[in-house]
């Protein structure tokens, strides 16, 4: 038995960048379009309700069906909700008491406005990506930059 251990431990060096070599899975995150969405805990409308929530909540694809989509929510919650009423535009909710928005991904500079905890923003598409922020635009227009460690859904 000690020979076995012996030559498993001596080739882990050469099995683990093959483990690490694996392709990494996307995070697909889309967001609630209509005023306000059903989840249920199984993919059909007979299934029990398990609660409501409202446009632009952002929510992770966990499974997609034919016409159900089983994913999982800011709280952990897994759940499925009818694919008509996902759209592919994401969106990032803060999850702290306030968020700072900067015009600019850098901690000094100023603030273009904040964000109270549960309020969702658009991700801007194709904004240049910056390590550790995000950017984001409110629903009244403003913009700018938000620290990814401030907001779930990206």
């Amino acid at each position: 038995m000690k020979g076995t251990t012996a030559q498993v431990l001596r080739r882990l060096p050469w099995l683990a960048p093959l483990l690490f070599a694996l392709p990494a899975q996307a995070l697909d995150y889309r967001s609630v379009e209509p005023a306000s969405a059903v989840f249920y805990d199984a993919p059909a409308a007979s299934a029990r309700k398990l609660f409501v929530v409202s446009r632009f909540y952002p929510v992770e694809v966990v499974v997609s069906l034919a016409d159900w989509i089983k994913v999982r929510d800011v709280t952990g919650a897994l759940a499925w909700v009818e694919k008509k009423d996902l759209a592919e535009r994401r969106t990032a909710l803060v999850t702290v008491p306030v968020a700072d928005v900067r015009k600019e991904p850098d901690d000094k500079a100023p603030l273009a406005f904040q964000a109270e905890k549960d309020v969702a923003l658009f991700l801007e598409p194709g904004a240049k990506p910056s390590p550790g922020w995000a950017r984001v635009k409110a629903a009244d227009g403003r913009s700018g930059y938000v620290k990814i460690s401030q907001v779930w859904g990206l």
